[in-house]
C-alpha cells in the first residue's frame, strides 16, 4: 500500500523515473512556452496545497489523540 501511496505522490509531483529514448529531448522552444510554465505552477500549487492539506490533518489527529489520552 506504501508503494502506491509514494507512486501517487511522485505522479502528483510531476516526478518521473525514466530516461528519454528516442526524441525524448526538445529540440528547443516552441511557441507553447506559456502553456508549459502554466503547468509546472499548477504542479507546484498542486504540491504545496496537497503538502499544507496533509500537514494539518497530521496535526489534527496529533491534537485528537492527545486529547483522548489525557
Amino acid at each position: 500500500m506504501s508503494l502506491f501511496m509514494l507512486d501517487a505522490v511522485l505522479w502528483t509531483f510531476g516526478i518521473r523515473g525514466h530516461v528519454p529514448q528516442d526524441d525524448g529531448f526538445p529540440n528547443g522552444q516552441d511557441g507553447s512556452s506559456f502553456a508549459a510554465n502554466t503547468s509546472k505552477l499548477m504542479r507546484i500549487l498542486a504540491a504545496a496545497v496537497i503538502s499544507v492539506v496533509f500537514l494539518s490533518l497530521v496535526l489534527w489527529a496529533a491534537v485528537w489523540l492527545a486529547i483522548k489520552l489525557l
